[in-house]
């Protein structure tokens, strides 16, 4: 059985590769019932300082499933740590802070070890450790509060989207019309027939805020789709947390 942590880590955060900054637009008056929609969409986010949850993840591409148990840990704004075991084993680990990105596998007998400067320039795209907790926590990968973003009802959702979308790439978000929590958020890039979809699915009552119960990332590019489904399976808030890691000796590095 091997594990697919790494292809996990990439999707979460190659996956953003396209999403480069919005045209920021002075607004008008016409622009505070979107202020009010986004500013209530803010309110729901949780409160907390540090998570320690259980996951359920599968993976599948069209060549692989695969299905693993995941510990997350998060030090809010700080450090993401994962660790993925089979049959009570550790096979793989990956940390992600503000400044740096690594993991490794031992199956595989590989590892990565870089930061997000050196992702940014490889992808062509500004890179945030910011994107992918927000990815993770139900929240959008953009700060939809800085301007640049309308806000209006479509069926039993509000639909949130630049005044200008980007020539590459078209991105929307769509929130819960009652509870304004976000149900799915979406980048489309047309001419590359390439599609990223992330959907959330209930939400808990946590930390005054809500909480997903479920994630899944779809990343569609022509007729490929990779998909990865994350279930909370158990959540701890504001607990003592240790991010234990070092990658083992004789592990062969990734070059991107």
């Amino acid at each position: 059985m091997r594990v697919y942590i790494k292809s996990v880590v990439l999707i979460l955060i190659l996956s953003l590769s396209a999403c480069k900054s919005t045209k920021k637009v002075t607004a008008t008056n016409d622009d505070l019932a979107s202020a009010k929609i986004i500013a209530s969409h803010y309110e729901t986010h949780p409160q907390f300082e540090t998570l320690a949850a259980r996951l359920k993840i599968r993976y599948s591409d069209p060549d692989r499933t695969q299905s693993v148990t995941v510990s997350l840990r998060m030090q809010k704004d700080e450090t993401i740590w994962m660790s993925a075991s089979v049959l009570g084993i550790s096979l793989a680990k990956a940390m992600i802070t503000k400044d740096r990105v690594q993991f490794y596998e031992k199956i595989d007998g590989t590892y990565f070890d870089g930061d997000f400067k050196l992702l940014s320039d490889l992808l062509g795209a500004e890179l945030t450790y910011k994107q992918v907790e927000g990815l993770l926590l139900g929240e959008p990968i953009y700060d939809l509060r800085e301007g640049g973003f309308s806000a209006g009802a479509t069926g039993s959702r509000y639909l949130v989207a630049p005044r200008q979308q980007q020539n590459l790439f078209n991105l929307f978000f769509y929130l819960n019309a009652g509870a304004f929590t976000l149900q799915e958020q979406r980048l489309t890039q047309a001419k590359e027939q390439r599609d990223l979809t992330i959907k959330y699915g209930d939400y808990t009552r946590e930390q005054n805020g809500y909480f997903p119960t479920e994630v899944t990332i779809i990343a569609q590019e022509k007729d490929k789709e990779t998909r990865v489904d994350i279930e909370y399976r158990g959540v701890d808030f504001n607990t003592e947390v240790s991010f234990p890691f070092s990658i083992p000796d004789g592990l062969k590095e990734i070059k991107l």
